[in-house]
């Protein structure tokens, strides 16, 4: 086949030659639990042993397609013994605000990927989080539709420099866990919204983030929109994806998503996954009555094939594999877990701490003497050795809490040599206030584990942790807290401790950021990708539609999936509609716990002299180090549109990471997104610019914006 034609020509030319057999067979697979019933892929002797398989053709040169759950690192990787590197959360890659950290995020998992012979990833998720207590906030990438798009893009963009098909997901609405899949694997929750509201807040997201890394597939979700199931919705695939956002990609159920043949096939859905229930025979008896056309059909296998030859899977086949360099990929995780952790609270400069001059630290809690806490779900990835808590053979379980061998006891150890440092595991709180109260500094670690399938029914930290806060803090007055959470928590000792860091899940080098941070090896550049409430009644739900305690009786909220009936509901997005996290905020006049955009450093910083070009596509901003360290601000480009636009709160613009020396100033121009300037127009059905006066603000947060300027639509 000629290697110069376009990838658009060279898919056209295979379908020419595929039987009707053939074309059937590319639009549907297989997934690991099916294929593992049978040994080795059920006879399938190139199936990889990852999330789902579709067969290619020999006969032609197309390889199948290998797909990999992948959204912090390559999962299942126990079943045959294989090594994959866990980088820190998704969530805590968005508070880094750097695109190419997101990229070589995305680089690392294409290419261990390769290496390990996967041609697909299936992470991309980029929910937006409408729900802070959603069990899968750690797999996405926060409240704004332009960082979320902008780490999500450029981690797919990452993931395809290997030659590794990449995608992004859940599309649209899935917010939640609880509820998300209902009786038998029906379409689960009706996400209701109105459409503008959908497309300048969630759809935002996708269409930034497609935009930048142009992935070679869309997952559509479980859940239903607007009454319609989200993956044969003619509306969401159809009309907004494929037409308005030019997709050129192919779009796969969620596993187990397909619930139609002939509705779904004209909705646009492009392949069922797993299993052939409704793409497979069904499909082709559709098409040879005539309900189907066989223009769609060759249009599904068209998207695939343009996507493999995009990417480069056939002229880059996944053989030879390589191992794994777990090094290379540790130090990786490291230095994007620096950029990712937050300072959000630094009272009367507790950290840095001073190696040499430090004299006794208690450290308690969240087993920080062996592991860093790690996100379950389709997400998990496999421990090296087991999980270090309870090290056993095989994979953990779906309900399993999973640490990774990153011991943050042994990192400080190795910073504070001349310091009495102890561990005590925090579930006894007497003992833990008797280490504390004898040691000059106390850092407490707290968990909030999350995972795919449950909700959390607070933003508390579960268990007796508040209360293990609160006492170590009462005893000893330079307490710092380290949180390894999935999203949000509410902190009702906050005024009681002099430091806080927001570790998040923070990957296999976890350990070692976070002790280069709290010694000021490293300065604090992370800045919050999620808005933090001080209480759950501050959320547009204060509590998560369909979880009751009667419900599901558990702590963590378990939701169910598809086995346990429910009854449905419908989830009302319009309470908030386009307004996620700051901008819910700042319209109710509600004053959050730690603001979207904000984090501290060991450093300070002055912004001055903001301009606007006149036609509102790019801002100038001086940003001057005023301390006394080098370090790294973010600067923050927010916009009030004009009143024809009937909003009442700001949105993000723009942003830039800014390297700075002690005493430097640099002078940046951000560019400031269009679509993030636009209103959805219901009359046109684009995005475009209301007339009248745009307020471009600047600064270091969501509410900390001091400089202004404007600029003005005419027409």
């Amino acid at each position: 086949m000629d290697t110069a034609q376009s990838p658009d020509q060279r898919a056209k030319l295979v379908i020419d030659q595929l039987t009707l057999d053939e074309k059937i067979q590319l639009v549907h697979g297989v997934g690991w639990d099916v294929l593992m019933k049978g040994g080795h892929g059920a006879g399938i002797a190139d199936y990889n042993f990852g999330a789902g398989y579709v067969p290619g053709s020999k006969r032609l040169g197309i390889p199948a397609i290998n797909l990999a759950d992948s959204a912090v690192g390559i999962a299942l990787g126990a079943i045959q013994s294989r090594y994959s590197t866990l980088l820190p959360s998704v969530l805590g890659l968005a508070s880094s605000w750097d695109p190419e950290a997101a990229e070589r995020y995305g680089a690392l998992i294409g290419l261990e990927l390769r290496e390990q012979g996967f041609n697909m990833s299936i992470g991309g998720g980029i929910n937006l989080a409408r729900e802070p207590r959603d069990g899968r906030t750690f797999e996405f990438s926060g409240e704004d539709p332009l960082l979320a798009g902008a780490t999500v893009g450029n981690v797919i963009k990452g993931v395809q420099s290997q030659n590794v098909m990449g995608d992004i997901k859940h599309y649209a609405l899935n917010d939640q866990e609880t509820g998300r899949m209902g009786p038998g694997g029906t379409a689960g929750f009706n996400a209701v919204i109105d459409r503008r509201a959908a497309h300048e807040s969630d759809l935002l997201a996708f269409q930034i983030a497609i935009g930048i890394g142009h992935p070679s597939g869309v997952m559509c979700s479980y859940n239903r929109v607007n009454g319609v199931d989200a993956c044969e919705s003619p509306w969401l695939l159809t009309q907004v994806l494929k037409k308005e956002f030019r997709f050129k990609g192919w779009v796969m159920s969620d596993w187990g998503g397909t619930h139609s043949t002939v509705a779904a096939a004209l909705a646009g859905l492009d392949m069922e996954m797993p299993g052939d229930k409704y793409f497979g025979s069904a499909l082709k008896h559709a098409v040879q009555a005539g309900k189907v056309p066989m223009s769609r059909l060759d249009d599904m296998d068209y998207r695939v094939l343009r996507s493999m030859f995009a990417a480069g899977v056939i002229d880059h086949p996944v053989v030879p594999r390589a191992v794994v360099n777990p090094f290379a990929g540790r130090r990786s995780a490291e230095r994007i877990a620096e950029k990712s952790m937050v300072l959000l609270r630094n009272e009367g400069g507790v950290l840095p701490l001073n190696a040499s001059g430090v004299r006794s630290i208690a450290v308690i809690g969240s087993h920080a003497d062996v592991g860093v806490l790690s996100g379950g779900g389709s997400a998990q990835v496999d421990p090296p050795g087991g999980n270090v808590t309870t090290p056993k053979p095989g994979r953990p379980g779906w309900n399993e809490v999973v640490y990774f061998p990153s011991a943050a006891l042994e990192y400080i150890r190795q910073h504070a040599t001349h310091a009495h440092i102890a561990f005590n595991a925090g579930t006894d709180v007497v003992a833990a206030v008797a280490l504390a109260r004898k040691s000059q500094i106390a850092i407490v670690f707290v968990n909030q584990p999350m995972r795919e399938g449950m909700d959390r029914p607070s933003l508390g930290l579960p268990g007796n942790q508040d209360a293990l806060v609160s006492a170590v803090a009462a005893e000893n007055p330079h307490t710092v807290v380290v949180l390894e959470t999935g999203g949000p928590v509410t902190m009702p000792w906050v005024d009681k401790v002099q430091g806080i860091v927001e570790a998040w899940y923070p990957g296999i080098g976890g350990a070692q950021a976070l002790a280069n941070l709290l010694f000021g090896n490293a300065d604090f550049s992370g800045r919050l990708a999620i808005t933090f409430p001080r209480t759950d009644s501050q959320l547009p739900h204060p509590q998560i539609a369909g979880l009751t305690p009667a419900m599901y009786g558990t702590e963590t909220g378990a939701s169910p999936l598809s086995h346990k009936p429910f009854k449905e509901f419908d989830v009302d997005y319009n309470v908030a509609g386009a307004r996620v996290g700051y901008k819910w905020f700042e319209s109710k006049n509600l004053t959050p716990l730690f603001p979207f955009g904000y984090g501290l450093s060991y450093t300070s910083y002055a912004f001055s002299g903001l301009k606007v070009a006149a036609d509102g596509s790019a801002a100038r901003v001086t940003v001057k180090n005023t301390g006394l360290r080098a370090g790294t601000e973010v600067a923050e480009v927010y916009a009030r549109l004009p009143k024809a636009s009937g909003e009442d709160y700001q949105r993000l613009v723009g942003f830039d990471r800014v390297a700075l020396a002690a005493g430097e100033s640099k002078t940046v121009t951000i560019p400031l997104n269009d679509l993030c300037l636009s209103i959805w127009s219901t009359q046109k059905h684009v995005m475009e610019r209301v007339r009248g006066t745009y307020t471009i603000m600047a600064g270091s947060s969501s509410s900390s914006t001091p400089l202004k300027a404007t600029f003005v639509v005419a027409r």
